[in-house]
């Protein structure tokens, strides 16, 4: 699958062997936990989320779950000179890709999602907020909301 362009620029930015190897590697998460889609992450973001795993307490519950949930179940991978990777069949099974996928930047990673599953999640979260906020709903209130200054 293709990446796009903007997030190639993003991922060579996160590995610290760019730009002398101009093929940015990235990390991506799977599991039952994530829902319909797969998390793209950066080296440099990987590492800091590995950081936080290794802050907590050596042979902790809460230690090993991340572990096993977050370091058990990444895939590390690099973005071809043409601009793309090839997903395992594993990972495509588990989001149910089988035709064209949707990319959706998330700020620190983005996710991949079976393009119809997207829209059909995507249209499921426009009509909770249209109720919610009887139609007139602004998404930046979401980051500024009344009476936060």
């Amino acid at each position: 699958m293709s990446i796009p362009a903007d997030f190639r620029v993003v991922l060579g930015d996160g590995d610290p062997r760019c730009p002398e190897n101009p093929l940015p590697r990235m990390v991506v998460l799977h599991g039952p936990h994530l829902k319909n889609c797969l998390h793209a992450y950066t080296i440099e973001a990987m590492e800091e989320i590995e950081e936080g795993i290794k802050a907590l307490p050596r042979g902790s519950d809460a230690r090993k779950r991340a572990s096993r949930m977050i370091l058990g179940k990444s895939w590390d991978t690099e973005v071809d000179k043409d601009g793309r990777i090839v997903l395992p069949q594993r990972l495509r099974q588990q989001i149910g890709l089988t035709g064209e996928a949707t990319m959706a930047a998330m700020g620190d990673f983005f996710e991949i999602w079976n393009a119809e599953t997207y829209a059909e999640v995507e249209a499921a979260e426009a009509a909770a907020m249209e109720e919610e906020f009887d139609g007139d709903f602004d998404p930046l209130s979401l980051i500024y909301p009344p009476g936060s200054d």
